[in-house]
């Protein structure tokens, strides 16, 4: 089968018309969900990329949904401007389009909230070939039927995402993270609770199996060193992180997925990550106050998860990349509106 490589939003519905089975790409970081299958058309979006509009005093922006986020950063950050939700793989050739289709947020979102939160608008091309807009481009917005909201996590299957709109916010002018030892695992769940549940104004808050706590701070320099002594007096001295700003891009690119078969993301809460912890997993780190887990397995961790009946959604490695798949008249509604002859495969 072709791939095709349009270069604007018209080229993207003259090939949703002319083809039965698309599937789209933008950097390819997270194969699971872009490679093509039998009967699959390509469509590699990586040519409709750019900056549409940036106002900084506004705080927003859009562009073409192929642009690769590190490219959107350089330009927010001569503005001392960033998005708060860490997109993971930015590092790696991640795009806006792939990151809203997987719903994917990193560390910060402990603070500021997910990617969803910032996200105001889409423009996307729908199963019939139609142009269609949801949200706004500003953050005051509201007019219209919320169709932004859908494509996050959709994998795409609604429609093909050409443009998207954001909001951000002004990049802390300092960070600092502190790193928290504990003999073991029910002991740092017993401090990530405590955690979660005071006003510390945490960026990140991360649990590192199997029972170590990394907390990140950010703002003003004064403020952050007051709360930095406040952490190490209530939970012990800890290590103070030399490298900040190089430790967390790692882990918000997941690197310490690498070598690992299979990168498997999975909702989580505080409450689970015990019965998480007794799986077949590899690497792995608890995000957002064990809210989330990124992983490495293998196919037997894969296969544990799946008889565990745990939802999940596999970045690299699987054909089959969510479970369970969507189910309920919601979901088919929408899809038998934006889609009704299945051009765009699920998973």
């Amino acid at each position: 089968m072709p791939t095709l490589r349009p270069e604007s939003p018209e080229e993207v519905q003259e090939a949703v018309r002319a083809y039965p089975r698309l599937r789209a790409q933008g950097g390819g970081t997270k194969p699971a969900l872009s490679t093509p299958k039998e009967g699959e058309v390509l469509l590699d979006l990586s040519r409709l990329r750019g900056l549409l509009a940036y106002e900084p005093e506004e705080f927003v922006f859009t562009a073409f949904a192929g642009t690769p986020i590190a490219e959107v950063e350089e330009a927010l950050r001569a503005h001392g401007q960033y998005l708060p939700f860490d997109p993971p793989l930015a590092g790696k050739g991640a795009t806006l389009g792939g990151t809203v289709a997987a719903g994917l947020s990193g560390p910060s979102r402990h603070r500021y909230g997910g990617l969803r939160d910032f996200l105001l608008g889409v423009r996307f091309v729908d199963g019939e070939g139609r142009a269609v807009r949801g949200g706004g481009k500003v953050v005051k917005n509201a007019a219209g039927f919320p169709f932004h909201r859908l494509m996050v996590g959709a994998l795409g299957a609604f429609g093909v995402m050409v443009e998207l709109s954001f909001k951000v916010f002004p990049r802390p002018r300092t960070t600092r993270t502190l790193r928290v030892r504990r003999e073991g695992l029910k002991e740092a769940l017993a401090d990530l609770e405590r955690l979660r549940l005071l006003p510390l104004d945490l960026l990140a808050l991360d649990l590192v199996p199997p029972a170590t706590l990394e907390l990140r701070l950010g703002g003003f320099e004064r403020s952050v060193e007051a709360r930095l002594k406040r952490l190490q007096d209530l939970l012990g001295d800890g290590e103070v992180l030399a490298e900040d700003e190089a430790h967390w891009e790692a882990v918000r690119d997941l690197g310490f997925l690498e070598g690992s078969p299979i990168w498997v993301k999975v909702p989580a809460k505080p409450h689970l990550i015990p019965r998480l912890e007794a799986l077949p997993l590899g690497p792995r780190r608890y995000l957002d106050g064990g809210e989330v887990l990124y992983a490495g397995t293998t196919e037997e961790g894969l296969k544990a998860l799946r008889e565990e009946g745990l939802p999940h959604l596999v970045l690299r490695g699987a054909e089959a990349p969510l479970f369970p798949e969507p189910q309920g008249a919601f979901f088919a509604g929408v899809k038998k509106a934006l889609d009704p002859k299945g051009r765009f495969p699920l998973g």
